[in-house]
């Protein structure tokens, strides 16, 4: 260890804080894209000078809080003999950068303090946190959010999460997660946008945004993103999590590369790396995704973190012998920062101290590291986002818990509706709630949610009531448990449902079904739910389904039966209040699925933009020796795109602007939406092509825009596109960006499978 040198003087102090103000007032997406190279201000570049090899190492080490509890114990451990004031003896020795997942601003203060105070260097701390869909506010998971095709309401709602997660100390959050996801079997999916690239890319932009706010991350109200996880960990085999992905290098820069590059481009200063391997080397420690296209590409100069001991994880994928050896690998690959496994600080200095590290390369992390403390304020004000007072009076406010219901109502799915059996009066009818999700504060707030929790959401069984002229016309019967019958409950839902003059039931997954280690072998509603829906149908009852799902699920005909359905995912605090907002025409539905529901799990992973193969199934009956399943078409159950609105909206009056879109022109489509129901809608239309002939084969549609069109009963609207050569490229052959003369297909429509109005036209 080096002596302790003196602490630079007030005025260096105050005259560093001047530059810090200065540096972070910049735009940060610049700023950390060139991190490498813009120095620090003086007063925080001398600190490197200055550390020890172990304080450098003590810096790109982030732990899990001892001083946790609840979710945060459950999700991220703290690990074996940690405790707080374990920690805060790390602090002080200057072998820790910060924590993530503690337990508020008192926990902060003293973590803070010890750092700034009792530390040789007083170097501050960061805090850090899975802040997916909302901090004590909950909003609808991620997928369900994407569902709304309204990139403005995710950032509405991240801003709104940022701001609660900065006024309990939080400084950063491991969010948005941008993973393309198209097997419906995977987990994970319900943390991200689904299977569609343009509207990944959207919703990721939109949540940094959000999250990071207006103003620059030094304001107190700011939170740094972090775009996760880099990458494809969407594509394990199998749609098993934290399986083997094996795809080829066009996949990864056509369908997982763009939403991270969307997340970078709104000024993500962070990007996490994924758990899987890439083509047999784990992306931990891959130092062609990590230095090659992320820092010599792309240009990023900001802050790389492991997972959750991604890089302890490199020893069981079978790439190193030890521990040593995972930290070098990851190390020298680009991972900055280590999160929860403590290699870096057991075995960089060592690896210093041999040879086997570069000095510039420890110095180049613990700048970029110290670069982010900057750039969040932390150097000019350490407590800026820790205050007690405002934890308490800036969490679940009345304006995030009415964003939090807007948001639940405009992200509900409606899938069917025959005889326009919704949405359902006031008053006038006997109402029966049936099923294990109609009452009851669990399964609301969804997977992956560390700091709400289920007494603060409100069910469905209470805003019914709520909502109509006479509660006790409602009755409420749960029928059968989740995973297993309850004694007596089929007949009890059956005496119900036939009391009733509709039946609202409420089946589907539990959250611990979704997220991350929750894959599923079927994705299907559990039998003894299904049970209970082929005997409500049996009675002849009305019935309107709704989903509590995390994924896309196959749906069995007791559920396809139903006269209407709808897809009411984990919609968070105000989970009940939003599907009885859409039930009784308070809000009118207009989301759209994120993801291809599959007819059967045995299509998984199904996604709209598929290729057509060299034998696709022409219309009409099913072919010998065609690109099918036995038992059905290569289609989905209900394609990306759908919803339905309580309107009938109708599409016509397909036209052009020309026959053909010059290199360096614009196509200008349009066409009429018009209503023909009773009652007001809100139209996702959506624009998708598709390139006959190229040298390098593409997929039957892709979705190039989408407009959201209001439209009275009765009224009659014209929408326009904008279609531009950037829109057609695709990666070619030497996996450059191209696109070549031909001709194309085009589409608008109400879903990625449906006809709409079609034309076609020639880029020449």
């Amino acid at each position: 260890m080096t002596q302790d040198a003196p602490r630079p003087s007030r005025r260096a102090w105050l005259m560093g804080a001047g530059a810090t103000l200065a540096w972070a007032a910049s735009p940060a997406r610049a700023l950390l894209a060139q991190a490498s190279a813009a120095p620090l201000p003086a007063a925080v570049e001398s600190l490197v000078a200055r550390m020890t090899v172990e304080e450098k190492a003590g810096q790109l080490t982030l732990m899990a809080a001892a001083w946790a509890g609840g979710a945060a114990t459950a999700l991220n451990p703290a690990g074996a003999g940690a405790s707080f004031e374990g920690q805060l003896r790390d602090v002080r020795r200057g072998r820790l950068t910060g924590v993530f997942n503690g337990n508020g601003a008192v926990m902060a203060q003293r973590m803070q303090r010890a750092a700034t105070t009792q530390s040789r260097l007083k170097i501050p701390l960061l805090f850090a946190a899975d802040i997916i869909h909302g901090f004590r506010t909950v909003f609808p998971v991620p997928l369900a959010e994407a569902a709304s095709f309204d990139p403005e309401l995710a950032r509405r709602t991240a801003r709104a999460a940022g701001a609660e997660a900065a006024a309990s100390g939080i400084d950063w959050t491991f969010a948005p997660m941008v993973d393309i996801a198209r097997d419906a079997r995977w987990g994970r999916g319900v943390e991200g946008a689904g299977e569609d690239v343009l509207l990944g890319r959207l919703m990721a932009a939109a949540r940094v945004r959000g999250f990071q706010g207006e103003n620059g991350l030094a304001d107190p109200r700011a939170v740094a993103a972090c775009a996760k996880h880099f990458v494809a960990y969407g594509a394990g085999e199998g749609g098993l999590d934290y399986n083997s992905v094996d795809v080829s290098e066009r996949t990864l820069r056509e369908i997982y590369f763009p939403p991270f590059e969307a997340a970078l481009a709104a000024g993500a200063p962070t990007i996490m790396a994924s758990f899987n391997e890439i083509s047999g080397v784990a992306a931990t420690a891959n130092d062609w995704l990590l230095t090659d296209v992320l820092r010599r590409e792309w240009g990023f100069g900001g802050l790389v973190v492991s997972d959750y001991t991604g890089d302890e994880e490199l020893i069981a994928h079978g790439l190193a012998a030890d521990a040593r050896e995972a930290t070098r690998l990851a190390f020298l690959a680009g991972v900055d920062m280590s999160m929860q496994s403590g290699f870096y600080l057991k075995h960089l200095p060592d690896l210093v101290a041999k040879g086997e590290v570069p000095v510039a390369r420890l110095d180049e992390a613990v700048r970029r590291v110290l670069a982010l403390k900057v750039t969040l304020g932390l150097f000019d004000d350490p407590f800026r986002r820790i205050d007690p007072a405002r934890e308490r009076a800036e969490v679940r406010t009345p304006a995030t818990l009415a964003l939090a219901r807007e948001a639940g109502a405009r992200s509900i799915v409606l899938l069917k509706n025959d005889g326009q059996l919704l949405p359902l009066p006031r008053a006038g009818k006997k109402i029966a709630l049936i099923g294990p999700f109609v009452s009851g504060q669990h399964d609301l707030i969804g997977p992956w949610n560390v700091y709400g929790t289920d007494a603060g959401a409100t069910d469905l069984a209470t805003a019914v009531r709520s909502m109509v002229a006479d509660a006790a016309q409602v009755s409420v019967t749960p029928g059968s448990a989740i995973h297993a019958p309850l004694p007596g409950g089929i007949a009890a839902a059956v005496a119900a449902a036939r009391a009733a003059d509709v039946v609202v039931l409420a089946v589907g997954e539990a959250q611990d079904m979704s997220g991350e280690a929750q894959s599923r072998s079927a994705v299907v509603v559990p039998e003894p739910q299904l049970a209970l829906a082929r005997a409500v149908a049996v009675t002849g009852t009305p019935v309107v389904v709704l989903l509590r799902t995390g994924r896309a699920l196959a749906l069995d005909a007791a559920v396809l039966g139903a006269r209407a359905i709808a897809v009411t995912w984990f919609l968070g605090s105000q989970d009940g209040p939003a599907i009885a907002d859409m039930l009784f025409g308070a809000v009118a539905p207009s989301a759209r699925l994120p993801v291809s529901f599959p007819r059967a799990t045995g299509q998984s992973p199904y996604y709209y933009a598929h290729k057509s193969t060299g034998r696709p199934n022409p219309p009409g009956p099913l072919q010998p020796f065609k690109a099918h399943y036995r038992e059905f078409e290569q289609s989905a159950l209900f394609p990306f795109g759908h919803g339905l609105t309580y309107g009938d909206v109708a599409y016509s009056d397909l036209s052009l602007s020309g026959d053909r879109l010059a290199p360096g022109g614009t196509l200008t489509v349009r066409a009429a939406v018009a209503n023909r129901g009773r009652h007001a809608a809100e139209e996702v239309v959506q624009l998708y092509v598709h390139d006959v002939a190229a040298s390098v084969t593409r997929p039957v549609r892709e979705l190039k825009a989408f407009q959201r069109v209001m439209l009275a009963p009765g009224e009659r609207k014209t929408v326009s596109f904008a279609l531009r050569r950037d829109d057609l490229l695709f990666v070619g052959r030497d996996l450059k960006r191209t696109v070549e003369p031909g001709a194309f297909r085009l589409w608008v429509a109400p879903s990625a499978e449906a006809e709409g109005v079609s034309g076609s036209f020639m880029l020449g």
